[in-house]
């Protein structure tokens, strides 16, 4: 446990920075070598970092479990499931990685809570992904200390109240109860990957340094600087401000009849801040599956849906693999909760027929759905019973209605 707390708070940091990231409250790093110190204390704030979180999370939605031999789907709905799916997809976009907390409730049913990846780690087994053993911190106080921690074993969970004796709950399951909810994990990081990059990072640091530049010349652009030549040295000083914002300024004549050359110095232009912001939001685009259009560039709008999803291409290719490595971790989530359920500890390898299913990741219009009608008359033509209610629910997302049965 030692370890695994040791662990956790070395992590902690990296996730509650792109968790602020996220939220937008990041400080902006500023080079600090020609701006003045009256600027210095401001932020600029860019959403880029959440839309490529939202723009993914929002298009991953678990539909059900087919094949649902252990009536897992069951356990999911009575967890509050359209609650739970989003909020687990979401942390697991930010931090890598998030986790399902099941215990018993009063009546010994399963209960399913997300825990963030800054407040539970593990040792994973890379046969399963799930957990060898675990640690989580339940609660926390205003200050961030922990209030309530927990240490999972295959046998059973430990509890550690702050100021309170230390008590275990026997574990039925054959592994401890806290499954992980993993984005893009390989072999050398099984705990996965954020969707917020350093890349990300990186590339939102310059954006918000252009857009901070961008306000300190628009106090320049808002007001030119003008230039008097030839003034008297005995002259009544100009009022500067009033200077600045009059449309007619009065000077008269000197004594011998010359009369001051007034000019302005060519105004700052906009141009190159704008170009320079375009330039950063084409780089994060290429790092998310984005597009201009998505970071606030508007461009040529798509004219059909069949458009819209090739200019979003790799987007969808990411969508599709999170929904592979999603899908394990809730099936991994839902076998540990039918064990507690059953207080039994059914294998793992029982389970090799239930599978996830999804909601499909871009939601057809009139024309697709018409080009689909016509390709599954052909194929079904041509192979009888190719194409059936439940294929057809996961191409289009359209659930055969039953209303009339």
């Amino acid at each position: 446990m030692a370890y695994l707390r040791r662990k956790l708070e070395n992590k902690r940091s990296r996730v509650l920075l792109r968790y602020r990231y996220y939220e937008m409250k990041n400080i902006v790093k500023d080079f600090q070598m020609v701006t003045p110190w009256e600027f210095r204390c401001f932020n600029e704030v860019l959403g880029w970092c959440g839309k490529a979180v939202d723009s993914l999370g929002d298009r991953l939605s678990f539909r059900e479990f087919s094949n649902d031999n252990f009536d897992l789907n069951r356990i999911y709905q009575l967890n509050n499931a359209d609650v739970l799916f989003d909020s687990a997809i979401l942390s697991a976009l930010i931090s890598s990685c998030c986790f399902i907390y099941i215990s018993p409730d009063s009546d010994g049913f399963p209960r399913l809570q997300v825990i963030d990846g800054g407040n539970a780690t593990g040792v994973a087994d890379p046969i399963t992904g799930l957990l060898k053993e675990g640690y989580a911190v339940l609660s926390r106080s205003d200050s961030g200390s922990p209030t309530l921690e927990a240490y999972f074993t295959p046998t059973e969970t430990w509890y550690y109240p702050k100021g309170a004796a230390p008590y275990r709950v026997e574990n039925p399951a054959p592994y401890p109860l806290l499954a992980p909810i993993v984005y893009r994990p390989d072999a050398v990081r099984p705990f996965g990957h954020s969707r917020i990059s350093r890349a990300c990072m990186g590339i939102m640091q310059g954006a918000l340094r252009t857009l901070k530049r961008s306000e300190i010349s628009a106090e320049f652009y808002s007001f030119p600087q003008k230039y008097v030549l030839g003034m008297d040295p005995n002259a009544e000083e100009l009022d500067k401000w009033r200077a600045t914002i009059s449309t007619l300024l009065q000077i008269t004549k000197d004594e011998d009849g010359d009369v001051p050359k007034v000019g302005q110095f060519t105004q700052v232009s906009m141009s190159p801040f704008t170009e320079q912001l375009r330039t950063f939001a084409a780089l994060f685009s290429g790092e998310t599956g984005l597009t201009l259009d998505d970071l606030g560039f508007v461009t040529d709008n798509p004219s059909s849906a069949e458009a819209i999803k090739a200019s979003h291409e790799n987007l969808r290719l990411a969508a599709r693999k999170a929904q592979r490595t999603f899908g394990v971790g809730f099936l991994n989530a839902g076998y540990l909760a039918a064990c507690l359920r059953d207080q039994y500890p059914y294998t793992r390898s029982q389970m090799y027929l239930t599978k996830p299913q999804w909601e499909p990741v871009f939601e057809p219009d009139a024309a697709m759905l018409s080009g689909i009608g016509d390709a599954v008359g052909k194929i079904n033509g041509t192979i009888p019973g190719y194409f059936g209610p439940g294929n057809l629910h996961s191409l289009t997302g359209i659930a055969t209605d039953t209303s009339g049965r």
